[in-house]
């Protein structure tokens, strides 16, 4: 899945599927799923389940999976703290504070992908100057999902800021695995179309790393060379 930027002469396939336009910095620009890409998988096929999805281990010792028939069951509670830590093969770590009392599906959702080691070795397919860094997808070329998808639970106008996490989709209720994260003016400036779950509070300085990637040549949003998550870790309290 992929956000699709639409600049003066060429659709850029950014984050998984948003299909709504939105105006900023002289560009027209949506989030897609469809749009292919050229930065391929880094990471083997994991596992697969093929009925109900059980949650994972909390010690982090449920092996790597990346196929699922069915979205999770709530596995978190809402009433708790979560925190994501990324690691990158540009560095890390990156540090992300979960938003499960405004978003709990979708943060379930993450968290459950993550304790399944479903991010593990998978890129960051599509960079787009100031706006954002798009991931999430075991396929690599934008159009990737774990195999499910899941309802939207969307902020509120102007809640998006720099380092916020949201959810990329191809369209209302399409949710799977391709995340983004802010990175400028024209992301602030999205319509709120895409689920909002987090806020990076440290390590914005890998992510502007990553961002500063971006191939101005690129016509799809891939980057100028490849960019892995090495591992997301869940934090509870």
């Amino acid at each position: 899945m992929g956000i699709v930027i639409v600049a003066t002469l060429a659709v850029i396939a950014l984050i998984v599927g948003l299909t709504g336009g939105f105006g900023g910095g002289g560009s027209s620009k949506k989030v897609s799923s469809t749009g292919a890409s050229t930065t391929a998988a880094t990471a083997a096929k994991g596992a697969s389940v093929g009925g109900d999805t059980a949650c994972p281990k909390a010690d982090g010792s449920s092996p790597r999976t990346t196929s699922f028939a069915k979205p999770p069951p709530m596995c978190i509670d809402p009433n708790k703290t979560y925190t994501a830590t990324m690691q990158t093969s540009q560095g890390g770590p990156i540090t992300i504070a979960l938003d499960p009392k405004k978003a709990p599906k979708t943060v379930n959702n993450f968290v459950v992908l993550a304790e399944y080691h479903y991010f593990d070795g998978l890129t960051f397919h599509r960079i787009v100057p100031d706006f954002v860094i798009q991931g999430g997808d075991p396929k690599g070329d934008g159009t990737g999902d774990p195999g499910y998808k899941f309802a939207d639970e969307l902020p509120q106008a102007g809640q998006y800021k720099i380092g916020s996490l949201a959810m990329a989709n191809s369209g209302p209720n399409t949710n799977g695995s391709q995340f983004f994260i802010i990175t400028g003016q024209q992301g602030v400036q999205l319509p709120p179309q895409y689920s909002l779950f987090g806020q990076v509070t440290a390590g914005m300085d890998v992510v502007n790393k990553i961002a500063a990637l971006a191939d101005p040549n690129a016509t799809n949003g891939a980057p100028k060379e490849k960019v892995t998550m090495t591992s997301v870790t869940i934090q509870e309290s």
